[in-house]
C-alpha cells in the first residue's frame, strides 16, 4: 500500500477577517501555534504507523493566486511536495479531489489518498494518526472512509453522520449523512450517541474515488479528465486546462458521492466512518479559536502584545502593537497593521457582513494586508500620500523581481542591509548597504538579490499614479 496525502488548500476564510484576506487566506495564517495551518496539516502525518506502507510527498491543490505562498511555506519547514495542482477557478471539493486522484495515478500507481483540508486545527495529532492507521486498510480494501468528529456540544453549524453497523476496531458503516440541524435536533443527536460531526476528512483509494465519480457524477469526471489531459507544467506547478475546468460543475465531495451512496439505505458496505476525538476544529469563526485556545484564569485567550484589565472570556490578538482592554467580557479584538475588529463573541458570524460592506465600498482591506507577499519576498507599504508612497522591501536570497517599467512613477531605492544587483536601462551594477539609486519614470529596470542573506531596502515612489497595476513586465521568472 502506498499512502498519498492530498491537501485541499481552497477557501478564502472571510469569517477570519481582518487577519484573513483574499490574497492571504485562513489556511496560510498561524492561528493556533507558530506554524501556519497549511504547514501543520502537511506535517500531521509525520510518524504515522504504516506497517511497511510508503508515505509519499503531499500533493497540494489550491488557487493559482496562492501558489508561491504555498510553496514558500513548505520551503520554510523543509517539506518537499509531490505536486502542486493549481485550480484556475474554484469548483468546490469534488473536482479538486478528482484532479488530485488523476495526478496521483498519473505515474501508474494507485495509492490510498488521505484527503485533508488545509484550514483545520487538530491538537491531538497522535489520535489523528491512530484514526488514519485504522482507516487505511479499509480504504485499501475499497471502502470510502470519512472521519466523524466526536461531538462535544449540540453544534448547529456542522453536518452530522449517523453511525450504522460496526466494522470492528471502532469503525462503522455510515447509515446516513444529515444536514445542519436546528438546536433541538442537535441536542437530540448529541444525547443519542449515534451521531458524529462531519469533519470533511477522507481516506479513499484513488481508483475507487474515480470509479465512484464515474458512477455518481460522470459529468464532473469528464470535465476533470479533459482539464487534466490539457495540463501544463510550470516549474513545480501543474496547471489544468482553464477552459475545461471552468466548464466543470461545482460540487462538494459529500454531495457528489458520499451522500448518494448512502441515501435511503443504499449503503451496501461502501462508505465507512472512523470516529475522531482529537480536539478538532475547522476554525470557522473567531469564536472557534477562543474555544480551542489555552485560557487564563478569567477565560481569556491572548496572542501578541496584550494588556488586559478586568477582562473575561475574551479573545484578544495583536499583530503589530500593544492592545489594552479594560472592563470587557465576551468580546473578540483582532488587531492588524491596517484594520481592527472589535466584536461581541456571540455575534462573531456577522464579520462576513463587515467584509461585504468593505467590498461594496471598494476598500482594499478585503483584498490584501499592508504587508504583501510575493514569490521573491515581500513588501510593506509603510507610508503614502497623494503623490508618494514609501515601501519596505525584503528580497529573499536569489530572489529576482521582473524586468519592468512604470508609466506614471519614478522610484528611489535605498539599501538598508544586503546587496542589490540593479538593472537600469542598459546598465547593471551593485548597490551596497547605505547606498542608493534612482529609477526615472519610463526606465526599464530590475532588482535582484545575488547574496546569501535577505536584501532589505526602502523604496520611495513618486508620481501621478502609484497603483500596483502600473507595471509593464518584459521578463519574469515566476510566469506572472
Amino acid at each position: 500500500m502506498n499512502v498519498q496525502p492530498l491537501i485541499l488548500c481552497g477557501g478564502s476564510g472571510t469569517r477570519m477577517w481582518p487577519l484573513s484576506r483574499e490574497q492571504f487566506p485562513k489556511q496560510l495564517l498561524s492561528l493556533a501555534g507558530e506554524s501556519s495551518m497549511l504547514q501543520a496539516t502537511v506535517q500531521r502525518l509525520k510518524g504515522l504507523p504504516l506497517a511497511g506502507a510508503g508515505l509519499a510527498a503531499p500533493i497540494l491543490i489550491g488557487n493559482e493566486e496562492y501558489r508561491f505562498l504555498m510553496a514558500e511555506q513548505l520551503r520554510q519547514i523543509g517539506v518537499r511536495h509531490g505536486g502542486m495542482l493549481l485550480e484556475p477557478c474554484g469548483r468546490n471539493t469534488a473536482p479538486a479531489l478528482t484532479l488530485g486522484a488523476l495526478l496521483a495515478r498519473a505515474g501508474g500507481d494507485d495509492p490510498v489518498l488521505v484527503i485533508m483540508p488545509a484550514d483545520h486545527v487538530i491538537q491531538d495529532e497522535a489520535a489523528f494518526r491512530a484514526a488514519v492507521a485504522l482507516a487505511l486498510p479499509l480504504a485499501d480494501a475499497g471502502k470510502l472512509v470519512t472521519f466523524g468528529i466526536c461531538p462535544t456540544a449540540p453544534e448547529t453549524g456542522y453536518g452530522y453522520i449517523r453511525v450504522g453497523d460496526s466494522l470492528g476496531e471502532g469503525a462503522s458503516l455510515v447509515e446516513q449523512f444529515v444536514e445542519k440541524p436546528d438546536q433541538a435536533t442537535a441536542q437530540r443527536y448529541l444525547d443519542s450517541g449515534q451521531y458524529l460531526w462531519n469533519g470533511g476528512i477522507f481516506v479513499i483509494k484513488a481508483s475507487v474515488w474515480l470509479a465512484k465519480m464515474a458512477q455518481c457524477r460522470p459529468d464532473i469526471l469528464a470535465a476533470c479528465e479533459a482539464a487534466f489531459a490539457g495540463r501544463q507544467q510550470d516549474m513545480d506547478f501543474v496547471r489544468p486546462d482553464k477552459a475545461a475546468f471552468a466548464a466543470c460543475p461545482s460540487e462538494s465531495i459529500d454531495y457528489a458521492v458520499m451522500e448518494p451512496l448512502t441515501a435511503a439505505g443504499k449503503n451496501t458496505g461502501e462508505v465507512a466512518v472512523v470516529p475522531l476525538a482529537a480536539r478538532w476544529s475547522d476554525v470557522g469563526a473567531w469564536s472557534a479559536l477562543w474555544e480551542i485556545g489555552d485560557k487564563d484564569e478569567a477565560g481569556n485567550v491572548f496572542k501578541g502584545d496584550v494588556l488586559a484589565v478586568d477582562t473575561a472570556n475574551s479573545l484578544v490578538m495583536s499583530s503589530s502593537r500593544l492592545v489594552a482592554t479594560v472592563g470587557l467580557q465576551d468580546v473578540v479584538v483582532v488587531e492588524t497593521d491596517d484594520a481592527i475588529l472589535v466584536a461581541d463573541r456571540n455575534q462573531i458570524q456577522k464579520v462576513k457582513d463587515v467584509v461585504g460592506q468593505l467590498k461594496a465600498a471598494g476598500r482594499s482591506e478585503t483584498n490584501a494586508h499592508r504587508k504583501v507577499h510575493r514569490p521573491w519576498g515581500w513588501y510593506d507599504s509603510i507610508d503614502f500620500g497623494s503623490r508618494f508612497q514609501v515601501k519596505r522591501i525584503v528580497v529573499n536570497p536569489g530572489g529576482v523581481l521582473s524586468l519592468q517599467m512604470h508609466h506614471h512613477r519614478a522610484e528611489h531605492w535605498i539599501v538598508v542591509s544586503g546587496t542589490a544587483r540593479v538593472t537600469k536601462g542598459d546598465e547593471t551594477f551593485l548597490v551596497s548597504e547605505n547606498e542608493s539609486t534612482y529609477i526615472p519614470l519610463g526606465t526599464t529596470h530590475r532588482l535582484e538579490n545575488p547574496g546569501k542573506l535577505p536584501l532589505e531596502m526602502i523604496e520611495v515612489q513618486s508620481g501621478s499614479y502609484l497603483g500596483e497595476d502600473d507595471i509593464v513586465r518584459f521578463e519574469d521568472r515566476y510566469g506572472r
